[in-house]
């Protein structure tokens, strides 16, 4: 487990390092004008007026049940606005989780803002869609969900065949999904054969997709979804994710009033963010696809 813990965030660094090259010395005077850490969602606007959100790992703080241990997993609470996005940055491999949290959701800006700086030329944007919007899996295809996904769980659970979850904590997990639970033992197994993976961006988070990507066997179906792994593509493209489905923010002050608010996806979902798919490849004109960002 050394090797991942050692490893397991490097899509992060790879992602930042690119930032950097097409920003250049800009990420230098770029700042956070605001930080939210919500309930479901955290967000931060840049100086700039880019945004980015990450999920809200609320249950990887057992720490924080009371306000002195809380002090140590969020200790700059008061201080975060004005704080420039390196020191944002250096959060990606160390610190607390609500640190890297943060951490994620300013890649996540720093992304926005690349594309508007550069339009990516091998890869492109399709808004307003899902990744697996009008997906044909095939009936004996060996599916696999990473997370307590519960659009896609309910999905599966339509399609009517066999499939498997892996979760940390199947507590939240409901009955009937529960029929369809993959112990830890069993994990690698799962993985190596699924034909079709679709995995929470939440594992950017707890450094787990890679060590997940490295049990996967070459050719599958590799879908991220999630607003946290709304970012520069290509360090996952390289690791054989197929499809990323993030989120564009479309208002950042009214999307970190609705997170400060509690606010979930269904709140913020065609009013303040739109659903963002980023794939390999050029297209020509796809639908809902933003031509002023993607350069298609």
């Amino acid at each position: 487990m050394s090797e991942k813990e050692s490893t397991g965030n490097s899509i992060l660094k790879e992602t930042a390092a690119r930032i950097r090259s097409i920003i250049g010395n800009e990420m230098d005077s770029l700042k956070i004008e605001r930080a939210v850490i919500g309930l479901f969602f955290s967000g931060i606007k840049l100086s700039n007026g880019a945004a980015g959100v990450c999920f809200t790992p609320i249950k990887e703080i057992p720490a924080a049940v009371c306000c002195p241990s809380s002090l140590h997993a969020m200790p700059d609470s008061g201080h975060l606005a004005g704080q420039p996005v390196n020191y944002y940055l250096e959060e990606t491999s160390g610190g607390g989780v609500l640190r890297k949290t943060l951490a994620i959701a300013v890649l996540n800006a720093l992304s926005a803002t690349c594309w508007r700086r550069l339009p990516p030329s091998d890869y492109c944007f399709e808004r307003g869609v899902d990744p697996l919007d009008n997906a044909a899996i095939p009936d004996d295809a060996s599916v696999v969900v990473v997370g307590a996904l519960a659009p896609y769980l309910r999905m599966l659970l339509k399609r009517g065949k066999p499939f498997g979850i892996l979760e940390k904590d199947p507590r939240t997990l409901k009955p009937a999904e529960m029929a369809y639970y993959i112990p830890p033992e069993q994990a690698s197994e799962r993985l190596a054969s699924a034909d079709w993976l679709i995995i929470t961006g939440t594992t950017l988070i707890n450094d787990t997709l890679e060590d997940i990507l490295a049990q996967t066997r070459p050719g599958a179906e590799i879908i991220l979804v999630g607003p946290t792994a709304s970012m520069l593509p290509e360090a996952f493209f390289r690791r054989g994710i197929k499809a990323i489905g993030g989120i564009a923010v479309t208002d950042p002050d009214m999307l970190l009033s609705v997170l400060s608010e509690a606010g979930s996806g269904y709140h913020f979902y065609g009013k303040s963010a739109d659903r963002l798919v980023i794939r390999p490849g050029r297209r020509s004109q796809p639908d809902g696809c933003d031509h002023a960002e993607c350069g298609c």
